[in-house]
């Protein structure tokens, strides 16, 4: 049997954004303090007990989260070609997460991102192996 951990942390950002083509309100420029979750795999555990410490995913969580508060999210790379929704912002977060992940814990995987426009209205977006 194959023991799997999975390991979460949340953190915020504020940041603006507008959804070109939205027959409503959210066509206008507006802010979010947006909540993220995210979820990373361990297999194994290391000599302490631990699959992954958490202030490494946090810090790969922040660094991450950076690029993108107190901004117009419209205006970044990320998202010149496509609007930032929920849905898109939540894969890019894994995208960028994945990556960091890879240089710094290659025996770990971030298994889903979890993104909260308001308490309300979350996405979680992940990718089948």
């Amino acid at each position: 049997m194959k023991r799997k951990y999975e390991l979460s942390v949340r953190g915020e950002f504020c940041a603006a954004h507008r959804l070109d083509g939205y027959p409503g309100n959210c066509k206008n420029t507006h802010g979010h303090n947006w909540g993220v979750t995210a979820y990373v795999l361990c297999q194994a555990l290391d000599g302490l007990g631990m699959g992954l410490d958490f202030r490494e995913i946090k810090l790969l969580l922040r660094e991450a989260l950076a690029d993108l508060d107190h901004s117009c999210l419209n205006d970044l790379a990320p998202f010149s070609q496509q609007n930032p929704t929920a849905e898109n912002i939540a894969r890019h977060l894994f995208q960028d997460l994945s990556r960091r992940l890879a240089q710094r814990a290659p025996g770990a995987q971030v298994s889903r991102v979890r993104i909260a426009e308001t308490p309300g209205a979350e996405v979680t977006y992940w990718e089948e192996p």
